[in-house]
């Protein structure tokens, strides 16, 4: 049943998008050069009626998934200083729990680990600033961090990737590939020449707790390091993480390996095919956890897009009793989880620099057999409405 906090999501939803909407100023072209501070924003939110069936629960919500960015650069002769912040309001749109998703893990509520929930984001998604320095036509030197950042792991985060088109859920394999994206207390320096980058940080390994309202700041106390590559309209990473300590209900560190490759054309008229692939690795005490991922979308005209996601994860959701009981310590069983996605949108409002559409989507599960007598043959819809500015 849909409760008031449904209706809050609502009204949140539609302000939060209200700044954004009135940017039609930005770009995501570097500026031109100048003294002067240029600012740009963007942002995104969904009024979602999510849906979850599986056995012995089924889930009803009206939610909103949403964020907003802004920025201000100023470029003087070769060096190009950037502030940026992300804002989200899911701490009131969403339940304390967050979106119900089927099979979804990640982060905790009152000192247990989420299970079939996508967690709402932080207030602050993203607080801090880059300088960018031109050493000469084909190569860039860049140092960045703040409060709350992203670091060098994975490829974009899933609200930014064109890939993910307008579906409304966060992948189910988001903790092995690019939950990093909020990470509180971060330092990046890098370097790109021509179609290549590096880069590497230091960061604090513990997850965002669950007071979305409060900045989780702490030592510096993990490394990350990516290679890119880049060339038309591919795009390539691998990259590595050593977390320490990340999750409060499961201690020790976790080593972190990803790589993706993407594909993303543009038409004339604008319509795109976008692609990704991408395979993340959670190395941890005791176990090691997989993803694969093949996400895309692709415009069938100028408001009309077809998206799509299929992946394969791993899971430890069952306790082994039978360990327990001969040794007195806990140890999860492991499980396989398929899912598939298809989706359509249509765009009610489309301008030049923002969008309202409507769209749906579909996801079937297959669960391994030690997870049939608990979850059965899962299947969730969400039928929403997007609102986007960038």
């Amino acid at each position: 049943m849909i409760n008031g906090r449904g209706w809050v999501a609502a009204a949140l939803a539609a302000c939060l998008l209200i700044p954004a909407l009135a940017s039609a100023q930005h770009d995501h072209a570097p500026p031109a050069v100048s003294d002067r501070w240029t600012w740009s924003a963007q942002g995104q939110a969904f009024l979602n009626l999510n849906l979850q069936d599986r056995k012995f629960r089924d889930f009803t919500q009206l939610e909103s998934q949403n964020w907003g960015m802004a920025s201000v650069t100023r470029q003087s002769g070769r060096a190009r200083l950037t502030f940026h912040t992300m804002l989200s309001a899911e701490p009131w749109t969403l339940r304390r729990l967050g979106s119900a998703q089927v099979l979804q893990v990640g982060e905790t509520l009152d000192d247990a680990p989420l299970l079939d929930y996508q967690h709402p984001h932080d207030l602050v998604m993203a607080l801090g600033g880059r300088l960018d320095w031109a050493a000469n036509e084909r190569t860039t030197l860049f140092l960045a961090g703040g409060p709350v950042g992203s670091i060098a792991l994975g490829p974009s985060a899933f609200m930014h990737r064109a890939s993910s088109g307008p579906n409304p859920t966060a992948p189910l394999s988001h903790h092995m590939l690019d939950s990093a994206h909020i990470t509180h207390g971060v330092i990046t320096a890098g370097v790109r020449r021509s179609q290549w980058m590096v880069d590497g940080s230091v960061f604090h390994g513990g997850e965002p707790d669950e007071d979305r309202l409060q900045l989780d700041l702490g030592p510096l106390d993990s490394v990350s390091g990516r290679l890119a590559w880049a060339r038309g309209a591919w795009r390539a990473q691998v990259s590595s993480a050593a977390v320490n300590d990340p999750e409060v209900t499961e201690p020790g560190d976790v080593v972190r390996t990803t790589a993706s490759l993407e594909y993303d054309r543009a038409r004339p008229d604008g319509r795109r095919t976008v692609w990704l692939a991408a395979w993340g690795r959670n190395d941890r005490t005791g176990h090691t956890e997989t993803g694969w991922l093949l996400e895309g979308r692709r415009d069938l005209s100028t408001r009309d897009t077809v998206y799509g996601r299929t992946e394969i994860v791993d899971r430890f959701i069952l306790v082994d009793f039978d360990y327990a009981r001969d040794t007195g310590l806990e140890r999860h069983l492991p499980s396989s989880v398929a899912a598939l996605t298809l989706g359509y949108e249509r765009s009610l409002v489309k301008l030049k620099r923002t969008n309202l559409g409507v769209g749906a989507d579909l996801t079937l599960h297959h669960v391994s057999r030690n997870l049939r007598d608990s979850y059965g043959r899962p299947v969730s819809w969400h039928i929403f409405l997007r609102a986007s500015a960038r």
